[in-house]
């Protein structure tokens, strides 16, 4: 049985509840390269009518990985901060390492749309509950240890290169709310001083977060 899925790329042909699908193409007007990965599935499916509804739906709300042609993928990051100064801060669910929001940029988006986006995801904030404050004037990139490159996709992917939000809380905080996706990002968060997380941050990310940081600090302590 083949089911035609379609999406807003492209149509997807569905044989057999077995999906293997590599797909790369070059977008014209930049030099991003957009990969899409799609599950390996083989089990059992009792309500076909109902697991084509929820495969459609993964396609609609598919990230196309945006690859440039030196290996970073594209990424947006975010910094918030309330009426002190304070960093919003927060622990990687089910792991002991901290970080700032942050994810990819969709085909179809912009820095400031994935931003948005990731906020609501990651944290479950709505534009109005923000102000924004600022960005970074170009990206910033960070190279991956060699242990999380996945040598074996293509394109490969070597890095993040970043465009960071300075965000300020316009609401009371106890509207974060970190499960309001399927998986959550985060388990936990706290407020933290401004400086802090060039220290507590991961050591592959610390030259990022700390140029970000700098950028940023002039709205915040003029």
């Amino acid at each position: 049985e083949i089911v035609t899925v379609p999406t807003n790329k492209r149509v997807i042909e569905v044989k057999n509840c077995q999906f293997h699908r590599v797909a790369e193409y070059r977008r014209q007007e930049s030099e991003y390269r957009i990969t899409s990965r799609i599950l390996n599935t083989n089990t059992g499916i009792a309500d076909w009518g109902k697991f084509v509804e929820n495969f459609h739906q993964l396609f609609t709300n598919l990230t196309f990985t945006m690859i440039d042609t030196d290996g970073f993928r594209a990424n947006v990051g975010i910094m918030l901060c309330n009426d002190q100064g304070k960093l919003f801060w927060a622990r990687r669910a089910g792991m002991d390492a901290w970080q700032f929001p942050q994810g990819g940029i969709k085909a179809d988006e912009d820095a400031e749309t994935a931003m948005y986006r990731e906020l609501r995801e990651e944290i479950g904030l709505l534009p109005e509950h923000v102000e924004v404050i600022g960005s970074t004037d170009d990206w910033l990139r960070y190279w991956l240890p060699k242990r999380f490159i996945r040598q074996n996709i293509e394109p490969l992917c070597i890095g993040q290169k970043q465009i960071w939000f300075l965000l300020k809380l316009v609401t009371d905080d106890s509207m974060v709310n970190l499960s309001i996706s399927r998986k959550p990002e985060f388990d936990h968060w706290e407020w933290i001083d401004y400086w802090e997380p060039v220290k507590l941050v991961v050591a592959f990310k610390r030259n990022v977060y700390e140029e970000a940081l700098k950028q940023f600090a002039p709205y915040l302590f003029p």
